[in-house]
């Protein structure tokens, strides 16, 4: 499975919760989480990764930041995880 086909997954979860998502990117900087998921009780921030792979140790680091800022960061690497974390409607 590839990562696309993982974020297809996660975009697909997130319209059926009735939510939208956004593909971020910061400027000047690396190691931002690839999706911002906005629903209407919380906002969250995801990587996708494929299976078996795992976050860079910057994006790790980033990824504490952003919680240690207060912010909820969620690797997903399977369908498994997708379903863990966004259980289907």
């Amino acid at each position: 499975m590839r990562e696309s086909n993982i974020r297809e997954a996660l975009t697909a979860r997130i319209k059926s919760y009735g939510g939208e998502e956004r593909a971020l990117k910061y400027l000047g900087r690396n190691n931002c989480p690839d999706v911002l998921v906005l629903l209407s009780s919380r906002h969250l921030l995801v990587e996708t990764k494929r299976p078996k792979k795992k976050a860079t140790e910057a994006q790790a680091r980033e990824h504490d930041r952003l919680r240690r800022a207060g912010f909820h960061v969620f690797v997903i690497t399977t369908l498994e995880e997708l379903d863990s974390r966004f259980p289907p409607v």
